[in-house]
C-alpha cells in the first residue's frame, strides 16, 4: 500500500482547465490498475492532492436539478462566473476567489476501500481543521459536507463535498469556505437545500484567514487520518 502523496498547488486556475488535470492525473492511476490486473502485476499506484482557486464557477453534479441554479446566461455574464455540468456526486454548489477547493485524486485501495468512510474523513479533516480556529462544526444527517449549529435555525454549511470514483480511484472533493465572497451563493440553491444558509471562516471570526495557513491545518489532519506522508 503506497500511501505517499504528491501535493500539487495550482493557485488560482480555471475550473475546466483543472477538471481536465485532475481526469488525466485520475486516468493513469486506472490504467495503471488495469494493466496490473491485465498482467497480473503490482506496480505500485500514485496518489496526488490538488489545492487549487478557481475563478467564479457553479458546479452542478450528475444527480443535480438545472432549476437550483437562479441565473440564466447573460446573468452568469453579468457576474463574471462560468457554469459547468460536472461528472461527481451532490447537487450545485459555487467555487471562488477566497475558498479552498481540495482535489484528492486517490487510489483507496493504498488506503481502505470504503467510499462512505472516505467521506466521512475529509468531512472530519475540515471538522479538526476548524477546530484549530476555535470553531465548532459537524455533520448534518443526510447531508454531505460540513455545518454549524445543525439543528437549529442559524444551520449553515461551511465546507461542500462531491466526488466520483472508479476502480476505487477518487476525484473532486471539498470546497471550504475560507473568505469567500458568500454572495455568489444568492444564486444559487446550494446543495438543492432550500433554506439553508452559508457562511465562511471570514465571517465567523470576523477577520481574514491566511488560505496557506489554512492549507498547512488541513494537510497535516489529512496526513494523520490517511495515515499518509506528503510529498
Amino acid at each position: 500500500m503506497q500511501k505517499k502523496i504528491e501535493l500539487i498547488d495550482l493557485g488560482e486556475k480555471d475550473y475546466k482547465d483543472t477538471w481536465d488535470y485532475q481526469e488525466k492525473l485520475f486516468q493513469s492511476i486506472v490504467d495503471l490498475k488495469v494493466e496490473n490486473k491485465k498482467n497480473n502485476t503490482q506496480l505500485s499506484t500514485p496518489n496526488y492532492f490538488i489545492f487549487v482557486e478557481h475563478p467564479h464557477v457553479y458546479t452542478l453534479g450528475k444527480s443535480g436539478d438545472l432549476s437550483n441554479l437562479l441565473l440564466n446566461e447573460e446573468q452568469l455574464a453579468q457576474k463574471g462566473a462560468t457554469f459547468y455540468k460536472i461528472n461527481r456526486g451532490g447537487d450545485i454548489t459555487y467555487h471562488g476567489p477566497g475558498q479552498i477547493v481540495g482535489y484528492p485524486i486517490l487510489d483507496l485501495d493504498n488506503f481502505f476501500t470504503d467510499i462512505h468512510k472516505y467521506l466521512r474523513f475529509l468531512e472530519e479533516v475540515i471538522i479538526k481543521t476548524l477546530e484549530e480556529y476555535g470553531i465548532k462544526s459537524e455533520r448534518s444527517e443526510g447531508e454531505t459536507g460540513v455545518w454549524l449549529d445543525v439543528g437549529t435555525p442559524f444551520a449553515r454549511k461551511i465546507c461542500a463535498l462531491g466526488v466520483r470514483t472508479s476502480r476505487w480511484v477518487t476525484m473532486h472533493g471539498f470546497a471550504l469556505n475560507v473568505n469567500a465572497n458568500l454572495g455568489y451563493f444568492d444564486n444559487i440553491i446550494p446543495c438543492g437545500i432550500k433554506g439553508k444558509a452559508v457562511t465562511s471562516l471570514e465571517a465567523e471570526l470576523n477577520k481574514k484567514v491566511p488560505l496557506n495557513e489554512v492549507k498547512e491545518k488541513i494537510t497535516k489532519h489529512f496526513s494523520e487520518l490517511f495515515e499518509a506522508s506528503f510529498i
